[in-house]
């Protein structure tokens, strides 16, 4: 597993862990206002969870767009490589001077 693969599996992970985290905060809000107390903490954690989840969703988007490019640079020098091998190989043999 490359560098990038360990990037995206850990903001998997985060964003994972994150969705949990505020299902279980939505039910807090939930409760609180349905028992009439204060929940403006409560919905300020929420907020703020919420907020990291678009920012781990963004930067997974960011690893993955540097995946797809990367991987296109590997095929745009493989089909170079080629060509270049192709046009060399193709190529009279030099001949010996006299």
């Amino acid at each position: 597993m490359n560098h990038a693969q360990k990037y995206l599996a850990q903001a998997n992970r985060q964003i994972a862990e994150l969705t949990v985290q505020i299902a279980r905060q939505r039910v807090i809000v939930k409760d609180a206002f349905d028992s009439g107390q204060r929940s403006e903490m409560a919905e300020s954690l929420l907020d703020a969870l919420e907020g990291s989840l678009r920012i781990f969703e963004k930067h997974r988007i960011f690893l993955l767009s540097c995946s797809v490019n990367r991987v296109a640079r590997g095929a745009q020098r493989a089909k170079i490589q080629k060509a270049t091998t192709s046009a060399t190989s193709a190529m009279p043999p030099n001949s010996p001077s006299d």
